[in-house]
């Protein structure tokens, strides 16, 4: 009976791989689906062992098109361009465009304009919470090294508003407030003067300058400003009003850069000196017959661009846009971070 039961099989088997004309491929075993450790670690690693060759061997045919197409004078294939979760996002309707007219008639009539083309000069007002920290005046400290024309005034018991009467009678074009919470920088808070709008952003990963390894020490001279990814009209006008912070003619031989780049709307602060520098670029030639005549060298001058970082280091994520000044009770909101916002990691509003 046994023997009868195994030869029924085969020839099941053997009907079956004759009638399809091609071999029965078993299923891949998912790792997931093994309940003993040692064997799902080795299913894991041969799966992954054969996923690194697969790719070597795909880079390797990769490589040798090029070489067949520059051999044969054509075009080399086009390159693949990795999907990212940037350049996967969702489409959204506010990403502007450069022929963007109606953006650019807003700009012309937003509350930014009388310091972005230099009617008037930037003068910044900066303070504190009423509970301040022990790192909060060094963060201060710094922030008016990075901001010129930045003046710092002690909080004391005064109340916001008051704060913002009197910077409008001082005429002050901005007011930045660092929020502390146990003894560590934790937001900020930027006012547009005299009409607003009002920004509110999270502070993350502060670094100090004393806490950067090789950091320089800046110098007096107006910055150079990058803005870098700000898309939608949302992160435009963040951008416009972030800008409005620093005066509009910068003195490049200072050599001073402030960097906001804004990635999956987190926006990273950075703060550089650069220099550029000529190195002579020596080339041997390997010809045998120029070598037993002379060795010739050709020296070839190349330019160099090195950064130092001066400091600080932070990171900011926008939680509100408040319409006019600060107004924690009857104040009109632009835009406002809820939780159900981030139920996409393709979905950036910046």
């Amino acid at each position: 009976m046994v023997a009868g039961k195994r030869k029924d099989r085969a020839s099941e088997s053997e009907a079956g791989d004759r009638g399809d004309g091609e071999e029965i491929k078993k299923p891949k075993l998912l790792p997931s689906l093994i309940r003993n450790k040692e064997k799902r670690s080795k299913v894991y690693a041969n799966l992954k062992r054969d996923k690194r060759s697969e790719k070597r061997k795909q880079a390797k045919a990769r490589e040798a098109a090029e070489n067949r197409a520059l051999e044969l004078g054509e075009e080399p294939p086009p390159k693949k361009i990795p999907r990212t979760i940037e350049n996967t996002r969702e489409p959204d309707e506010t990403v502007y465009k450069p022929n963007d007219e109606e953006l650019f008639a807003a700009n012309d009539a937003d509350e930014f304009n009388n310091v972005l083309k230099l009617e008037i000069a930037p003068k910044i007002l900066i303070t504190t919470c009423r509970f301040n920290s022990t790192r909060g005046p060094a963060f201060i400290q710094e922030l008016m090294t990075v901001i010129p024309n930045a003046h710092y005034y002690k909080r004391g018991t005064y109340e916001l508003k008051k704060i913002v009467e009197y910077a409008k009678n001082k005429e002050f074009t901005s007011i930045v407030v660092v929020h502390t919470n146990r003894r560590e920088p934790d937001a900020l808070l930027i006012i547009n003067l005299p009409d607003g709008p009002t920004a509110h952003f999270k502070l993350s990963n502060l670094v100090l300058r004393k806490d950067i390894k090789h950091h320089g020490n800046p110098t007096s001279h107006k910055p150079e400003l990058v803005l870098n990814n700000f898309t939608t009209r949302l992160g435009y006008r963040i951008g416009r009003m972030i800008q409005s912070l620093f005066p509009q003619d910068p003195f490049f031989r200072g050599r001073r850069v402030v960097t906001f780049h804004n990635q999956r709307d987190f926006i990273f602060f950075r703060h550089h000196r650069y220099i550029f520098e000529t190195k002579e670029k020596k080339d041997d030639s390997k010809d045998k017959k120029a070598q037993s005549a002379q060795s010739k060298i050709s020296t070839q001058e190349k330019v160099i661009a090195r950064l130092q970082e001066c400091g600080p280091r932070f990171t900011l994520k926008l939680v509100t846009l408040q319409h006019g000044t600060f107004d924690s009770k009857g104040g009109e909101f632009e835009w406002v971070h809820k939780a159900d916002m981030d139920t996409s990691r393709r979905r950036f509003f910046l």
